[in-house]
């Protein structure tokens, strides 16, 4: 959390965190002490997690199948809170990755906007790293324009700027900041 103060005091508002319990643990307090924080769940999120990050966080980056969406709504109507959501592609359709299928999208994408009310601003994708990542950038920069949405969250330490130059808006590049994982 040390590393994360001195970005916070120069302005620094977005945050990425793809741990739930982490997050809970890092945030909780200096939310409530920096109001206009925004805080991005960029991981995986399992349904049994969602009560808890409905109160914390103020986006989900990794909307992917329709019982997390229905959780997602449920959790959101209880809070009184309505998060920004981005619905994650496999645009590479990797087997091993989370993800819509592109085939599913726009039947996805009306379910979740039309009759659970989420509030989805855009797409979201991690593409193969063993491919060209322009290619998959420039299909989800497609699909976001067939879906009239605004926002397209995309790119990491290692090609975000290929991302933005195919549109991404939201890009995700903590190891550069903060170097890797131990």
């Amino acid at each position: 959390m040390l590393e994360i103060l001195p970005l916070i005091k120069s302005g620094h508002v977005h945050f990425g965190e793809n741990k739930v319990q982490e997050a809970i643990d890092k945030w909780s307090i200096v939310k409530k002490t920096n109001e206009n924080l925004k805080l991005h769940m960029i991981g995986k999120l399992q349904t049994n997690k969602v009560k808890y990050v409905i109160p914390l966080f103020d986006y989900i980056h990794s909307l992917d199948n329709i019982k997390l969406a229905e959780k997602i709504a449920i959790e959101q109507q209880k809070n009184k809170r309505n998060l920004k959501i981005f619905i994650q592609v496999n645009i590479g359709n990797e087997p091993q990755k989370n993800g819509l299928e592109v085939n599913d999208l726009k039947d996805f994408y009306k379910k979740c906007t039309e009759e659970l009310k989420l509030n989805i601003i855009g797409l979201m994708c991690i593409p193969p790293q063993s491919q060209k990542v322009s290619e998959h950038f420039k299909k989800m920069n497609e699909l976001n324009k067939i879906l009239n949405l605004k926002e397209l969250s995309m790119g990491m330490s290692e090609d975000y700027m290929e991302a933005i130059e195919y549109g991404a808006t939201y890009i995700r590049i903590g190891s550069k900041i903060f170097g890797s994982r131990i």
